[in-house]
């Protein structure tokens, strides 16, 4: 009897660590959205409920009660759903398309007094169809047609917010899928196919950047994501046969596509050992880091300015409490279903993690997705959280010895 509560007890338990972790993570978030934002004219005058880091803290709230619904459901039935809450997903990411653009994107659903992303949403419900779908008996899983069908499954979403367009969200979709199939025992044969397939187009596309023709090059150099890869290599923009008075001007729109990685990168050496302190950095108050972006993409820079080496070394060790936490419930998980969940979540944020903050320091091409929990934006932060509560509810479902 004794034994039988005690295993109910802490089948109750909830994931002290990670959820400190995510706490903390949020308040540091909120904390220098409002450092990076405060010294805008338009956030002065701005109403109170306006304020960035107000609506952070609005998204945070939505976020966590989300996640606390998601922890009375056995994820179980979340599975059940998951098809269901898939194809309302790809509906949204169709309907994006009838809004006007966005800085050239098509990336988000104005719904009045707040927009929205169904990109992130995505992130989710394909972890959830995956999970789903890749937990069948092993047997099946050697099938070519269920492999297959599975690729399918992550390469419709993955078109279409590439079609937005937004490179960055829909190349998550990629390590989320395959480290899934991966932990779920698809036969090495099929994963070397699509591994195969992903080497080629990367060999093509630095081939591209190094070795094409001068038309393929001046395409590129017209192209959004073709500039982020040219300026990633640090190759010349300007095509062999320009003018003069056109390759300055080539070279001043490459001076300009570069400028944000390299003050990023003089934001986060800046701060040294212990920063410059709270609300003291300079790179974003005087412009050097984009106005639009310091509290979005290059939030890791003004957190490196302020706080140093000693404080991106804090959010480090926040996220790897984060990330461990997900590695322990999907080992503790009572099924395959919950082990594959937890999997997507983890590799959902170590992609996200890794992505931005290479990406700040200038070891990832500039990709534009958010920095979980801390990146400014309502779809960013909610989804996170949701995916924390998916942790949750496996880690209070988990084995019981």
């Amino acid at each position: 009897m004794y034994e039988a509560e005690l295993n109910e007890h802490r089948k109750s338990q909830l994931d002290w660590p990670l959820l400190v972790a995510t706490v903390g993570l949020l308040v540091i978030g909120t904390a220098f959205v409002f450092s990076a934002t405060n010294i805008r004219e338009s956030e002065w005058n701005a109403a109170w409920y306006q304020q960035s880091w107000l609506r952070q803290v609005f998204w945070g709230v939505v976020g966590v009660t989300a996640a606390g619904v998601i922890c009375l459901v056995d994820y179980i039935v979340l599975a059940r759903w998951s098809m269901v809450l898939y194809w309302l997903i790809v509906i949204s990411l169709a309907v994006v398309f009838l809004f006007p653009p966005v800085n050239g994107a098509r990336r988000w659903m104005n719904l009045g007094g707040f927009t929205l992303q169904p990109s992130e949403f995505a992130k989710i419900a394909v972890i959830l169809v995956q999970a789903n779908y890749l937990s069948r008996p092993m047997e099946e899983l050697r099938m070519g047609e269920v492999f297959w069908k599975s690729v399918g499954l992550s390469a419709l979403p993955f078109i279409m917010i590439l079609g937005e367009p937004d490179l960055g969200s829909s190349l998550v979709l990629i390590p989320v899928t395959l480290g899934m199939m991966f932990v779920a025992g698809v036969p090495k044969r099929y994963l070397g196919k699509v591994f195969g397939g992903i080497g080629l187009v990367a060999v093509l596309c630095v081939a591209a950047v190094f070795f094409s023709p001068p038309s393929i090059k001046t395409k590129l150099a017209n192209s959004y994501q073709g500039q982020r890869l040219l300026t990633y290599f640090g190759r010349d923009f300007a095509p062999r046969n320009a003018t003069p008075e056109e390759r300055q001007q080539w070279k001043k729109l490459q001076s300009d596509k570069a400028l944000n990685v390299q003050q990023s990168l003089i934001s986060v050496g800046s701060g040294g050992l212990w920063g410059k302190g709270w609300r003291q950095g300079t790179q974003y108050a005087l412009g050097f880091l984009p106005r639009l972006g310091a509290h979005n993409d290059f939030i890791f820079s003004v957190i490196g300015e302020e706080e140093g080496f000693v404080g991106s070394l804090m959010v480090l060790g926040l996220y790897t409490v984060l990330l461990f936490s997900g590695i322990k419930t999907a080992s503790q998980s009572r099924d395959r279903l919950g082990k594959l969940m937890a999997i997507g979540v983890v590799m959902l944020f170590f992609t996200h993690v890794f992505i931005n903050i290479g990406m700040n320091i200038r070891l990832m091409p500039v990709t534009g997705i958010p920095l979980p929990l801390l990146s400014y934006g309502g779809s960013s932060v909610v989804c996170s959280l949701i995916a924390i509560g998916i942790l949750l509810n496996i880690h209070i479902h988990r084995r019981a010895y």
